[in-house]
């Protein structure tokens, strides 16, 4: 059986990475092609979202070199939101590049440190724990007035009381996704099982969120490939709540 599951896991890793990697490939052709693109930063994206899946790989696996992708994933991620927001005729995006930045930046170092407390090493994954009652009680009234008060002030940034019922849905997804992600790298450093159905729900936030966008502009070869990257972040967090539901059998 054991055999079994590591057959399983190498292929079903194998599919996510090369899966992924033809989308950035045929991404990368196709805008090279246009003109006016910056070559230098479709690369450095392209880096970042093949380590950001390496990333996702080694934590449903426990491996603790997850957050040695991680800080190259968060790093690009902060510099392209940088330069995106810096650049003329750029796209302002000043609150991913801070929640990169100054959040799942340190992050790594705190879940690097919190996962070798836990035995992990290269060669030995992760001891998984779970949450208890009350720590359940504390993620849902964390999540509830997170998203909230994230609502709230993105509505402020970039609505009103009186913009359009499609637009403040978008404006929702945005800050379930936000406040998922910071609830979710807590859980993930702090090695709890629980952050998989945390990464369950980004996915499938990101995937309604970038799919709308997809549609509305369907001339975007971006938004597809955030489509894409995302349907193969949801299968990824589908396995590692599976594995990591046996890594954290009879652990708290």
């Amino acid at each position: 059986m054991k055999i079994n599951e590591n057959k399983f896991n190498l292929w079903f890793n194998a599919f996510i990475l090369i899966g992924m990697l033809l989308a950035v490939v045929l991404t990368n052709v196709y805008k090279f092609q246009q003109p006016g693109a910056r070559h230098f930063m479709l690369l450095l994206a392209s880096v970042g979202a093949l380590t950001g899946v390496i990333n996702t790989v080694l934590s449903a696996n426990g491996n603790i070199l997850t957050f040695l992708f991680g800080l190259i994933d968060v790093t690009i991620a902060s510099y392209v939101a940088f330069d995106s927001s810096i650049r003329p005729g750029g796209d302002p995006v000043w609150g991913n590049f801070a929640l990169h930045a100054f959040y799942f930046l340190p992050m790594q170092f705190v879940g690097w440190w919190q996962w070798k407390k836990r035995g992990a090493s290269s060669k030995e994954k992760v001891r998984a724990r779970r949450l208890d009652g009350r720590q359940w009680a504390m993620l849902s009234a964390a999540f509830a007035a997170g998203t909230a008060a994230a609502y709230m002030i993105l509505c402020a940034v970039g609505g009103s009381p009186e913009t359009a019922g499609f637009i403040r849905t978008v404006i929702l997804f945005d800050a379930l996704v936000l406040v998922l992600n910071i609830l979710g790298q807590v859980l993930m450093s702090l090695a709890f099982m629980e952050q998989w159905v945390v990464w369950i729900l980004v996915n499938i936030c990101s995937i309604c969120l970038w799919g709308g966008k997809a549609l509305s502009s369907p001339d975007s070869s971006y938004t597809v490939v955030m489509v894409i990257k995302y349907i193969f972040y949801f299968l990824n967090s589908l396995n590692g709540l599976r594995i990591w539901y046996g890594l954290s059998r009879g652990e708290r």
